[in-house]
């Protein structure tokens, strides 16, 4: 490795371990809100109400046909000018608040799709023996078709939230400091941007391969 300098890292990991805890805060957060969102978007596109159902599609379409960078800019410019109009100037640091409703809402639409198709997937006798087990349409979902559902596509949701993870690196474009985002203002600051770049590099290799290869494993037990 001539020619690479690795020691401005070790005096930078209370630095990356603050931005990790920032990626993973916005991670997290965002598959927890994505999928309970994503849920009911799901069921409401498959659902009687054809208004609902129209507005819920219009969502995901949205969502799904624009850039990820480009709607954390909407939320990042518009979202601080409306809260400042109702609740004046201080509104404090809107980066963090901005990013996580940003990908929140635009992971929604994702988690929509697959949890649609898991619902499909489902067979229909079985939403029909709830019902005539006396069960409504809204229990029926709840208690028989989604837990099955959710158990169908629990690998494509992990293989969504790791895409996830690695998509959270574009929060740099508001400025936020998350793992990426500080590795290269510490490597640009020591001037060691490469050497911080390539660390950063292998530490999201390792998180994602290893959470690939338990969206494998899983794969194998409910394929089994």
């Amino acid at each position: 490795m001539h020619g690479f300098d690795w020691s401005s890292i070790p005096g930078a990991l209370s630095f990356l371990a603050k931005g990790l805890l920032v990626t993973l805060e916005v991670t997290l957060t965002a598959i927890i809100v994505g999928i309970v969102w994503g849920t009911i978007l799901a069921v409401v596109r498959l659902g009687h109400n054809k208004v609902l159902a129209y507005l819920a599609t219009a969502y995901v379409n949205l969502f799904r046909s624009v850039p990820l960078v480009m709607v954390i800019l909407w939320f990042y410019l518009i979202v601080p000018q409306l809260l400042r109009s109702v609740f004046g100037s201080d509104i404090g640091d809107i980066r963090m608040t901005s990013a996580l409703v940003a990908f929140a809402l635009f992971e929604a639409a994702y988690y929509s799709e697959i949890i649609r198709a898991g619902i499909q997937s489902v067979a229909k006798g079985q939403a029909a023996a709830g019902l005539a087990l006396g069960l409504t349409p809204g229990q029926t979902m709840r208690m028989i078709v989604l837990p099955q559902a959710f158990r169908n596509m629990l690998p494509l949701l992990l293989t969504q939230a790791i895409i996830l993870f690695q998509d959270t690196s574009l929060v740099y474009v508001i400025g936020l400091s998350d793992f990426f985002g500080t590795a290269y203002k510490v490597g640009d600051r020591d001037g060691r941007l490469v050497e911080l770049l390539l660390f950063s590099g292998a530490v999201y290799f390792v998180i994602c391969f290893s959470a690939s290869r338990l969206v494998k494993h899983l794969q194998a037990r409910f394929s089994s």
